[in-house]
């Protein structure tokens, strides 16, 4: 996912054909009852051909989706085909056990192309319907567009909704998260956080209020992250864009301890947007870390700035930008290329390891603040995630 990627021109039909790959992706939320277990076998072969042999008992038809807008169907589950350009892609392949397909089982997972015969193209990567911001000495290298219906997709984000302390979240949050439809979907191309005063119950601890935190499932060290949002203008919301070392093993997360198990604050927490729940006119730009040396001293450090100091307009009727740029010797935050805050990058603290983000909307809290009677539900909206290196 190393690769140059440049938006091309598409004709109708091919753009079609994406968003028609786009739907069937999003069967994998739906129904799988009645289903036996999908077994894929993938066979990398030369100049871009690639093999597979899916197989599921008493499966009545497969389909498969390269990701290069390339979409098949059959009954066998045997398919060979060739990748015209190098490139990493999504590859999916379902099973269907009714003649609705409403019964199915589901696979994906990721290719990486080396050896086709024509240039790096975008892997399924990038949105045909807009182009995307191109940055001297950047590649893109993982994004949403989230210019789909449904639930955010499986293969890039993972919903969190295990309580990081057993019992509830850190800094005297006040919500449950959750997987729910009703917390995070996407429609009308943005993703919807939306937070709730509702009752819900998990593990034997009832809240009184709903959320969604997310977490990419894709992670990287030093480049550019952009976060196009509109944030959520009802008192006691305390959204956030921020990322975490993924070495932090917290509980519930989705990377566990695959990159290491150095917990919070050693793994590095980069704050790129916080808003109070009782000032909407101010964003917050933070670094968290524990140093890299005993004692592990705890360090923090930030700024906070309004609206009007910034020169924007309002951050809960508009959209804006965003913005961490990461390299070795620093870590700069913006919004709409207007500059925060930034932190030198040094051996004393640990922004050398990879980080995913999230996306999250809390209630209440050590920023939250005091929640109104009054508070019903309000939504962050997430008009694109990208990511640069």
């Amino acid at each position: 996912m190393r690769n140059s990627l440049k938006l091309k021109t598409k004709t109708i039909n091919n753009i079609i054909t994406y968003l028609l790959s786009l739907l069937l992706l999003a069967l994998s939320s739906c129904s799988k009852d009645s289903t036996s277990k999908l077994n894929v076998e993938i066979t990398l072969g030369d100049n871009g051909v690639v093999s597979v042999i899916a197989q599921a008992e008493g499966a009545l038809s497969y389909r498969f989706s390269f990701g290069d807008e390339s979409v098949y169907n059959n009954s066998s589950g045997i398919i060979e085909h060739t990748y015209s350009n190098k490139g990493t892609y999504t590859f999916a392949v379902w099973a269907f056990f009714n003649e609705g397909q409403t019964d199915y089982s589901f696979e994906s997972t990721e290719i990486e192309i080396t050896n086709a015969t024509g240039e790096t193209n975008n892997g399924g990567l990038l949105d045909l319907s807009e182009a995307v911001t191109e940055y001297p000495g950047y590649e893109l290298v993982w994004n949403d567009e989230f210019n789909y219906e449904g639930a955010p997709l499986d293969f890039r984000w993972h919903l969190q909704y295990k309580p990081i302390l057993g019992w509830g979240w850190a800094n005297d949050e006040k919500q449950h998260y959750t997987t729910r439809r009703d917390n995070s979907y996407v429609s009308d191309g943005t993703l919807k956080i939306v937070a709730k005063r509702e009752s819900y119950s998990y593990n034997g601890t009832n809240k009184q209020f709903t959320s969604a935190r997310l977490n990419s499932k894709f992670d990287m060290k030093y480049g550019r992250i952009d976060v196009r949002a509109k944030l959520p203008s009802k008192g006691g919301t305390w959204p956030a864009i921020w990322t975490l070392g993924t070495n932090i093993n917290e509980l519930g997360n989705y990377h566990g301890s695959t990159d290491g198990n150095v917990g919070w604050p050693r793994c590095g927490e980069i704050d790129i947007m916080e808003q109070r729940g009782y000032n909407k006119h101010e964003i917050l730009g933070t670094f968290h870390w524990g140093e890299t040396q005993s004692p592990y001293n705890y360090g923090s450090y930030g700024e906070t700035r309004s609206t009007s100091q910034l020169g924007i307009s309002n951050v809960t009727t508009n959209f804006h930008l965003y913005s961490l740029v990461w390299s070795s010797t620093e870590l700069k935050i913006y919004v709409d290329n207007k500059f925060l805050v930034s932190l030198s990058n040094s051996a004393t603290v640990p922004f050398d390891n990879p980080h995913y983000l999230l996306l999250n909307v809390a209630m209440g809290g050590t920023l939250g603040g005091n929640i109104p009677g009054s508070f019903d539900e309000d939504v962050m909206e997430i008009d694109y995630v990208r990511f640069y290196q």
